[in-house]
């Protein structure tokens, strides 16, 4: 069994998450440093390239200085979760079920955030012990996607990903996701006020 409630204590009662894809190490600790100073502690950097491997690094060693952690995403492998633990990661993040790179991570010491996006995989999920799970693609997948999950599954605890910004999150929110996670909205400075009163 996998277990995965140490997002309990990583997302806390922040509603939103930052995803920093493919930035390069200058942009993603300034927008890192922006989702910070918004109140938002969860950050995730996506490696899919040794720049982003190396973005992870200079971002965990950031965010250890603030109290805080980093985690990795799009993690599809075994060698993706070596990386990641090898640069600071605190978790991880995929983007779909694949119970082989769970247990990895959580034998590396990092729980992790798997992606589902059909009852038979929240099924399979919840049956492996994972109970925060990621819904992608979120802004496809559609809000009313979230209540009729939660009628079968109700221990289940999502996060929304894929398409969010400051004009949706709410309607997710009000779905009852728990979490919602942001990229390009960070970097979208008419969409800072909003997200700053999502956080509240």
């Amino acid at each position: 069994m996998t277990d995965n409630t140490a997002f309990d204590d990583l997302f806390g009662s922040v509603p939103l998450m930052a995803i920093l894809r493919g930035m390069g190490v200058e942009r993603t600790l300034a927008t890192a440093t922006r989702a910070w100073d918004l109140g938002i502690t969860a950050v995730e950097v996506p490696v899919q390239s040794p720049t982003d491997v190396e973005a992870l690094r200079v971002l965990a060693a950031a965010a250890r200085e603030r109290g805080l952690t980093v985690g990795a995403g799009t993690v599809v492998s075994d060698e993706h979760v070596r990386q990641a633990k090898e640069a600071g990661a605190a978790f991880t993040v995929s983007p779909g079920l694949d119970l082989d790179v769970v247990r990895a991570s959580h034998d590396a010491g990092m729980p992790s955030l798997p992606g589902v996006s059909t009852a038979t995989e929240v099924q399979r999920a919840l049956g492996a012990g994972l109970t925060w799970l990621k819904a992608f693609p979120a802004s496809l997948l559609g809000a009313d996607w979230f209540p009729a999950m939660r009628g079968p599954f109700p221990q289940a605890r999502f996060v929304a990903t894929g398409g969010m910004d400051a004009g949706n999150a709410r309607a997710f929110l009000d779905a009852g996701v728990r979490v919602v996670a942001v990229g390009s909205a960070l970097d979208d400075e008419s969409q800072l006020p909003a997200l700053a009163r999502l956080l509240g």
